[in-house]
């Protein structure tokens, strides 16, 4: 787990070398999964009926001779074979022993005809195999190579194994589209798999990596940068008299890193130098980045949302992701991510894009917002801030959030500091240019403001209304010249 919750591979033993991170003929041979029946195929009843069957699987080797199994359940209708499925991960060994009562977008998915394939994407503490993944972590310390890692190369090994599983059921899975969702380690991991197999169609992922900003990539000056920004911030602290632990301010275990958990430290302690760090970054960013594929995965008519997490300490890096990326779709909960309690007061309670999400990528119809653009205009005291959406995209409101001179991504500060309760206002629709737009009254002395909109469409189906979010790319504006 470390510098880079980049997430696995197929490579060579020590040295890394430019070779697939996947043996992609094995994870889709299903006669290299082992299937063990747990709970053969039978009919759930319950206010949807459903055929389900409970099997565990072999993912592969994860050391040398150490085999890595995982639980794997499958949903589909009563009555007709599943087309193409939603896939989640994020589930506890202990839950597949009870068979499924679907919920929410599921039901509605299993009486479309979309199945459900579920499986386990945790740490192998959680499945009983703890002692697999201290060796693994330990292997991958001493010698960077990713295969060692359940991040890099176990979960989403897991998740295009359990779809190579699924599709084995030829009497009850039929071709068709494969959504994967979930969130942290069942966001990054799915965007892997979704870069490596063709299968995969859509990918819905919350407080999870999007993009390769310097951080991630190991950037000796990005890095400097944020530990003389966390001195700063422990100096702030104390001069205001409050209780500082320098350690956890400056070595956070999330704080910076490719894909969140930091290996750094230990790294180097085992005798890697940075520029070890900095190899297995950049190795390992086209296959892990979504944000590097994004022409590709248009071509392959790849769905994708994100919700990043206005303070989350895996999802660390908006400011370079709106400045570079502003086209990725997303949407900020103001002061929201891991560990983060209490939203902002102002923020959306209602969101249903997940829901929405799954049901347009598997049905048609009416989908999301697309991603609006940003305008803006210093002018003395004032500034003018302007939300402009595409033909044809009708927002139905919007409200703006903003802070003065945050942290640096990645930063204690960035993490800690949230936006001020009195820092959010409405926006005003300007139809004709089909916009919304804002006036703030700049405070002095500041170097920098950062601000981000979201813009509500209701959609109806079934008779059923959903209210969904988009928010602008979030900006990061200089007021100092």
């Amino acid at each position: 787990m470390k510098c880079l919750f980049l997430i696995g591979f197929f490579v060579a033993l020590l040295p890394l070398q430019s070779a697939p991170l996947f043996n992609m003929a094995e994870m889709l041979d299903a006669r290299t999964l082992e299937v063990k029946v747990l709970k053969d195929w039978h009919v759930v009843r319950g206010e949807v009926s459903t055929r389900q069957k409970l099997v565990t699987i072999r993912v592969g080797e994860l050391l040398p001779g150490k085999e890595y199994r995982v639980p794997v359940r499958m949903v589909v209708p009563t009555n007709r074979k599943a087309k193409g499925f939603h896939l989640t991960g994020g589930h506890n060994p202990g839950q597949f022993q009870k068979d499924l009562q679907p919920r929410g977008v599921d039901r509605t998915l299993l009486a479309g005809g979309v199945g459900l394939v579920q499986t386990v994407v945790q740490v192998l503490q959680v499945s009983g195999q703890g002692e697999l993944g201290r060796l693994a972590d330990r292997r991958f310390v001493e010698t960077l190579n990713p295969h060692y890692s359940i991040q890099y190369w176990g979960w989403p090994a897991t998740l295009m194994r359990a779809t190579t599983a699924a599709y084995a059921e030829k009497d009850h899975f039929e071709k068709g589209k494969v959504a994967a969702s979930g969130g942290s380690k069942n966001g990054a991991s799915p965007s892997v798999a979704l870069i490596e197999d063709e299968r995969f169609t859509a990918l819905h992922a919350g407080v999870s990596p999007i993009w390769d900003s310097p951080l991630r990539l190991c950037d000796p000056k990005a890095w400097s940068q944020l530990r003389r920004a966390n001195e700063a911030y422990g100096a702030k602290l104390k001069a205001r008299g409050e209780r500082v632990n320098m350690e956890r301010i400056m070595n956070h275990f999330f704080l910076g890193g490719t894909f969140g958990p930091v290996y750094n430290r230990q790294a180097l302690a085992a005798g890697k130098k940075w520029e070890d760090l900095q190899k297995i970054a950049g190795e390992m960013a086209d296959h892990v980045f979504v944000s590097r594929h994004l022409e590709t995965l248009k071509e392959r008519n790849v769905d994708l949302f994100f919700h990043p997490g206005t303070h989350d300490f895996v999802a660390f890096d908006l400011a370079w992701g709106g400045k570079h990326h502003p086209q990725i779709p997303i949407y900020l909960k103001a002061n929201s991510g891991h560990g983060i309690r209490e939203p902002h007061p102002a923020a959306e309670r209602d969101e249903q894009n997940k829901s929405v999400f799954l049901l347009h990528h598997f049905f048609g119809g009416e989908g999301l917002l697309p991603p609006p653009t940003v305008q803006t205009k210093v002018d003395k005291d004032k500034i003018q801030i302007t939300v402009t959406f595409p033909k044809g995209a009708k927002a139905e409101s919007g409200r703006i959030w903003w802070m003065y001179d945050r942290g640096p991504d990645g930063s204690a500060a960035y993490i800690a500091e949230l936006f001020p309760k009195e820092q959010a206002a409405p926006m005003k629709m300007n139809p004709a240019q089909n916009s919304w737009s804002v006036t703030l009254a700049m405070k002095p002395g500041h170097k920098h403001i950062d601000f981000f909109s979201n813009h509500r469409k209701r959609i109806v189906r079934s008779g059923r209304t959903y209210n969904t979010y988009i928010s602008s790319p979030y900006t990061r504006l200089p007021l100092q010249r």
